[in-house]
């Protein structure tokens, strides 16, 4: 498998942002995806949403496959062990869900994929980690403490790698505060590849956008 456990997770935390999108259309899809991936950020989160979902990514997994094997899909919104094993099956290298699912966790760490659970509290983060869950989803981010939370958990649990989602913005103030209480990724959706882009098929800027939030990661990151 070109794409192991460890080298995506070594691609998450690296590229600091994690790309969160979903549309119908597989075409615009395949231009997100790789505008995302000029712009620095390879593992991308396909979000299980829509009907007919799992047939959009398999078909951008083959065609990424072939075209783009750099690129990562993994694979976001899933809530039950079946639905991960349809993406697994399909090429997904990362499966994250809104909530911790032992039983996707199961599914995942028999196919030595990586499991990245919503957790609200810290009874939710030390059971993702006893399910060999590496890396933890905080959800929603800014809903559950925020940064404040980050920094509590990471007290008493210094080993702990958090991934928020909700609450994170694209821009210097939102990621010196979110990367300054200690996170090591950051999922960012509809503020990072926006619905106007989208329509006016603006994939350069979207590339743009990416690649200036994975810059001011790493420029953050610098200053520590």
């Amino acid at each position: 498998m070109r794409h192991d456990r460890l080298s995506v997770l070594t691609a998450l935390e690296t590229q600091g942002v994690v790309p969160v999108f979903y549309h119908a259309d597989p075409e615009v899809c395949a231009e997100v995806i790789r505008a995302c991936a000029r712009g620095g950020a390879t593992a991308v989160e396909f979000t299980n949403r829509g009907d007919f979902a799992w047939e959009t990514f398999t078909a951008l997994s083959k065609q990424f496959a072939q075209t783009d094997p750099d690129i990562i899909m993994g694979v976001g919104s899933i809530l039950d062990a079946p639905t991960a094993a349809l993406y697994l099956a399909s090429g997904a290298r990362f499966v994250i869900s809104p909530c911790l699912v032992p039983e996707v966790a199961q599914v995942c760490n028999r196919r030595q994929v990586a499991y990245s659970p919503g957790c609200g509290s810290v009874r939710d983060i030390s059971e993702a980690q006893a399910l060999g869950c590496e890396i933890v989803k905080l959800f929603p981010g800014a809903s559950v403490g925020g940064p404040d939370f980050v920094k509590a958990v990471l007290g008493p649990m210094p080993w702990t790698k958090i991934m928020p989602t909700g609450g994170v913005d694209p821009d210097e103030a939102s990621i010196a505060k979110w990367f300054g209480s200690g996170i090591v990724a950051a999922g960012m959706g509809s503020k990072l590849i926006t619905d106007a882009a989208i329509q006016a098929k603006d994939w350069a800027g979207i590339e743009a956008k990416v690649r200036q939030t994975v810059e001011a990661i790493a420029a953050f990151r610098a200053k520590k």
